[in-house]
């Protein structure tokens, strides 16, 4: 049994990193997942060494598959806890200052700027009428504060939230960090 955890535990373990390092793969982190990747095939050698000198126990295999799948879970949940890189939202809004349910869409814009956020507003023409496209850049640290507070401004938003591959250019990489690290303390 003591076997067993030991491989439930190892493999639990590199199966967390290797989850977390391809994320930073993905997300271009060049520096940082090769270095986590050193960590990540030490605990592989180690997890697959011990449990290939025990695989004719149907425990330890057992234990092997499980600590595959609970890796994963973890995984995710440490990269989404880090949350590295950028969202970008795109908030779609009707106006119709004459509708009192699509009056205060008009002032989303200035009162998300108010908060700290970069807005670009768009006009656009829907099959109802006039909207205004707002597209806000976020850290992902950021992004589930940011919907609540569309939802709470404008409860009619339609709301598309993208993760970008790649981002240029002053405010985009700069300003929005430096804000959202000056706001978030303001609020906690």
């Amino acid at each position: 049994m003591k076997l067993a955890i030991t491989i439930f535990v190892l493999n639990a373990l590199y199966i967390s990193i290797n989850t977390f390092r391809t994320m930073l793969v993905v997300k271009g982190h060049q520096f940082l997942a090769p270095i986590v990747a050193i960590g990540e095939e030490f605990v592989y050698v180690m997890a697959l060494a011990i449990a290939l000198q025990h695989i004719d126990s149907p425990l330890n295999i057992a234990a092997y598959a499980v600590g595959f799948g609970v890796g994963i879970y973890i995984g995710i949940v440490i990269e989404d806890n880090i949350a590295l890189g950028y969202v970008n939202f795109e908030v779609t809004v009707q106006i119709d200052p004459t509708n009192p349910i699509h009056a205060h869409n008009e002032e989303l814009a200035e009162k998300l700027r108010d908060l700290g956020y970069g807005v670009t507003v768009s006009r656009a023409e829907g099959r109802s009428g006039a909207r205004l496209v707002l597209s806000i850049l976020a850290p992902r640290k950021a992004d589930r504060r940011l919907m609540e507070q569309i939802k709470e401004i404008s409860p009619d938003a339609f709301i598309m939230v993208q993760e970008p591959v790649q981002l240029s250019g002053g405010f985009w990489s700069k300003e929005v960090d430096r804000r959202y690290h000056s706001t978030n303390h303001m609020h906690h």
